[in-house]
């Protein structure tokens, strides 16, 4: 594993592709991020236990919607779509409020295809849920392409607009890690027991069971499989979306892929689609929370040398020394990453130099306002 803290920014860890993560880091260090996150939806989500984004079906087909409300409007004590209960912990969301509050950072959200209308203010893209994973038929070829499109388009509008600084794209699909190593395994990478969960202990076996059966739903001929086909059988709104919005923006900004494994996917199809879409390979790393990184039931940096390597970053940023236990949580390995956390951790750190210190002070400042609201909106 290579692992090299920065020495201006010591909460930043540099771990793949090295010389591609400083000089962005350099570039971009100081900038006024653009924080965009994607949110979609997959049926894979209702299978009983496959994700801890919510403690029942139910309420994971929530999720998306409830963590686009509390990001764009922080604690409320009557909101439309409570953040849903999970198995432990508190959601991402709070991290990610956290920085883009505290640094008034431009926010855009993006609907993929929920099953529930966002209460905040969201760009539709006339997306659609995906059907489960185990169906093989996730979604339509022209939704596929619909989104990948609309993904162009606002890769270059928001590319533009923020030319000399980034895009932090972050993603809230429940049961994504799944759709992520379905769509890798389809594309020929043999990454079963790699990737990563929001369990405590990641349920490989019931991933790989649920893709499996996918897969053989759909039988193939000998030519290898298209990002499109992938995507199409075994994958989810979000990806087509934020394919297209990587490489039109790297042509103009920075983009920061803010997450863990379903990153690493996106990663893997801009690799496959280079020849048909150019894309700026130094304008692209991938960034995620320490969390992730030393996740003892994944295999975060294995899974990124499996596939064509990304430059990978991290916040270093811990919660060893909260004061709050739905903090000290990520510490044991629960929720660890979402809707953009790391990504938004390390943009904390590079545009107004928070440390560790003040980025602490920011969560349980947020936490405590969250706290004091009545139920059923209080953080378990």
């Amino acid at each position: 594993m290579v692992l090299k803290r920065s020495e201006s920014y010591p909460l930043i860890a540099h771990h793949a592709n090295t010389p591609i993560t400083q000089r962005w880091q350099q570039q971009y260090q100081g900038k006024r991020p653009c924080y965009c996150c994607v949110l979609g939806a997959t049926e894979t989500a209702l299978v009983p236990k496959i994700s801890a984004a919510g403690n029942s079906p139910k309420a994971r087909m929530v999720t998306a919607v409830a963590d686009a409300e509390f990001i764009y409007e922080g604690p409320s004590p009557n909101p439309q779509y409570p953040l849903p209960p999970l198995t432990a912990g508190v959601s991402p969301a709070l991290l990610t409020r956290a920085v883009i509050s505290g640094q008034n950072l431009p926010v855009y959200l993006f609907d993929a295809g929920l099953p529930y209308r966002p209460s905040v203010p969201c760009i539709h893209l006339d997306g659609t849920v995906a059907h489960c994973v185990s169906s093989g038929s996730a979604l339509s070829s022209e939704k596929v392409s619909q989104l990948f499109n609309a993904g162009l388009q606002w890769g270059a509008t928001l590319g533009r607009r923020f030319a000399h600084s980034y895009l932090v794209i972050g993603e809230c699909v429940v049961a994504g890690t799944t759709t992520a190593q379905a769509v890798l395994t389809a594309l020929g990478f043999d990454v079963a027991g790699l990737m990563g969960s929001s369990h405590l202990t990641c349920n490989h076996a019931q991933k790989t069971a649920l893709i499996q059966t996918g897969l053989l739903s759909q039988p193939r001929e000998s030519h290898q499989w298209t990002v499109w086909d992938a995507i199409a059988a075994v994958g989810d709104p979000m990806q087509p979306f934020v394919l297209g919005m990587a490489i039109a923006a790297s042509h103009h900004s920075g983009v920061l892929l803010a997450g863990g494994s379903q990153m690493i996917a996106i990663y893997t199809m801009l690799h496959q689609l280079s020849h048909q879409y150019p894309w700026n390979l130094n304008n692209i790393v991938i960034g995620t929370t320490r969390w992730i990184i030393n996740d003892a039931t994944s295999q975060f940096l294995t899974l990124a040398h499996t596939v064509p390597t990304p430059p990978i970053i991290s916040s270093q940023f811990s919660f060893k020394q909260s004061r709050y236990p739905q903090f000290t949580l990520f510490e044991e390995g629960y929720v660890k990453e979402g809707v953009g956390a790391g990504g938004c951790l390390i943009s904390g750190h590079l545009y107004q130099s928070w440390h560790q210190r003040q980025t602490l002070s920011a969560m349980e400042a947020l936490l405590e306002s969250c706290l004091e609201m009545p139920a059923p909106y209080k953080p378990q």
